[in-house]
């Protein structure tokens, strides 16, 4: 798959709220690196809550910055989540098969991560999901 077809998907993903092509778009054995926790969440079934989470929390996400060179993108973007601005960028490496192997995530300043750490608790908590977050990292 090329970079734009891919980024296309992508941005279905992102700006649609396309939880079906996110699911086809993460390997099985992805790596998901967050700005939360110093270990990486591994597998589908965790990277694909978190980014769905982080999907319904972000507000007037948009990205400004897309470097796609082959199996490696760094995409930087800004987001608001209630009254706290962030910036950020996105790692993402994809398998020869079109699919995302490693992901991982910067974000700051300080307030934003810890508004996103916060939504996402709650997230995590109501969705009764806190065994599976915690086990995913070891």
């Amino acid at each position: 798959m090329e970079d734009q077809t891919r980024l296309e998907a992508w941005h279905k993903v992102v700006f649609g709220c396309d939880l079906e092509t996110l699911n086809t778009l993460l390997a099985d054995e992805v790596v998901f690196h967050t700005p939360l926790y110093l270990k990486p969440r591994r597998g589908k079934m965790a990277a694909l809550f978190i980014l769905s989470a982080v999907i319904d929390i972000f507000e007037e996400f948009t990205y400004h910055r897309e470097l796609l060179q082959g199996d490696s993108w760094a995409l930087e973007f800004s987001a608001r989540i209630g009254k706290y601005s962030l910036k950020g960028v996105d790692l993402i490496r994809w398998n020869d098969q079109g699919q995302i192997v490693d992901f991982e995530v910067y974000i700051r300043p300080i307030n934003g991560v810890q508004a996103l750490g916060e939504a996402m608790y709650e997230k995590i908590k109501a969705a009764g999901m806190l065994d599976m977050i915690k086990d995913s990292s070891e």
